[in-house]
This record gives C-alpha cells, structure tokens and sequence, in this order.
C-alpha cells in the first residue's frame, strides 16, 4: 500500500510534464492520508469535434464514495481508501461507479514511499525515476457531497508487485506486494479519455529499470 508520496513543488513541471498550469497555491511537499493534493483530469467531457482540456484538481489524499452518510464517516473511511486494487476496481462497492463514469486522472509525485523490512526493521526508503522526472500515477477521483458539505477526493490505482525486480523487496514479510499505476507521458490522454472498459489495459506494473530506491535519510 502507498500511503506516503512527494508532490510536485517545481511550479515549472506542472505545464512542461502534465500539460496544467501550475497550482495557484503551494501544498505540502510529504502528502499523506487526508492531506491536500492535486490531481490532473479532463476540464470537461469530450463531445464530437471538441479536445478534451486538462486541468487541476484539489483532494484529499483519501477516497470518499458517493454512498457515504456522513462527513465524520467520510472521515474515518477515507483513510483506508488511499489505494485502489485495480484488479476488483470494477466491481468493489467502493470505486465501482467512480471508474464506470469515467472519473479518471493523473496524481502528479516526484517520488513514493515504502518501507525496507529485509534487515528486520522498517527502512523508509523513496522510490523515484531513474531520470529524475515527475511520475503521473492513474489515480480515481470523486465528488462527496451532503447536508452543505463537500469533500473532492483522489485514490492511486496498484497492481500486483510480487514478481517486480525492484518492488518485491518492500513492504513487510509474507504480504502482498503491491505498487502504484506509473503512467507513462505518451498515455496520459489516453488513460483520461478512454472508454472505461478499455482502461483496464493500463493497469500494469511500470518497469524496474526506470526505477531507483533510495533509503530516507534520518534528519
């Protein structure tokens, strides 16, 4: 599960990597479970003749479903929903109808962050890509709304990483590895535009080689 990540805070990467002005205040460079972040989507739905344009959203790093009674549910739910399993995504109660609108987008990092258990204790360690460039990871967005309150919010899709040659050796002994849907820059159009039966095809882990891992200094 990823429930730490860098954001972007080189406003210049915004427009020159995900094609969005920059955003128009600054976030937190660590984001974590219910901490504000921004996500890239499509600015409106496409209809014959038009381009679809991309735009910013403002989240929290937590998923609420429409279904929700309550903002103190939405509360405690959305911390466990930081992720979504791309292989149930179109049939949990949690993401299905998210997934079936389309409500697709782009969570923009420099880096993510999992835990080294190899010598017995957790080694925080960050992940980045080799080149150095932000990562665009698919991710679910959706709209909370009741009783006056509101609450935008944003999940990362994972894939399996049991059999990655760099993931694999993260997280703890005996579970599940699991690892974030990285984008690559030429699928970002069409990860946001394509039909929701097609976008199971970009669930696939992103290659080890364009990785690095480094362990989080102590300060």
């Amino acid at each position: 599960m990823t429930a730490h990540f860098e954001s972007v805070q080189n406003a210049a990467m915004y427009p020159d990597a995900f094609d969005v002005a920059a955003p128009a205040i600054t976030f937190e460079r660590d984001l974590w479970p219910r901490k504000l972040g921004v996500f890239v989507r499509n600015a409106s739905v496409a209809t014959e003749g038009d381009v679809p344009v991309r735009e910013l959203g403002v989240g929290q790093f937590g998923f609420v479903p429409t279904w929700v009674k309550s903002a103190s549910d939405a509360k405690l739910r959305s911390t466990k929903m930081i992720n979504a399993r791309s292989e149930t995504v179109t049939t949990s109660n949690n993401f299905r109808d998210t997934w079936l609108a389309g409500q697709r987008c782009i969570v923009p990092m420099m880096a993510f962050f999992e835990d080294d258990w190899r010598s017995g204790k957790a080694v925080p360690t960050r992940i980045t890509r080799v080149d150095g460039k932000p990562m665009g990871v698919a991710g679910l967005w959706e709209r909370w709304a009741k009783d006056g309150a509101e609450i935008i919010s944003f999940t990362l899709l994972t894939v399996n990483a049991n059999s990655h040659a760099l993931l694999n050796r993260y997280q703890q002994n005996g579970n599940e590895k699991r690892m974030p849907v990285i984008l690559g820059e030429g699928a970002y159009d069409a990860w946001l535009n394509t039909r929701p039966e097609k976008a199971r095809e970009f669930m696939r882990a992103y290659s080890a080689q364009l990785l690095t891992a480094n362990p989080v200094e102590k300060k």
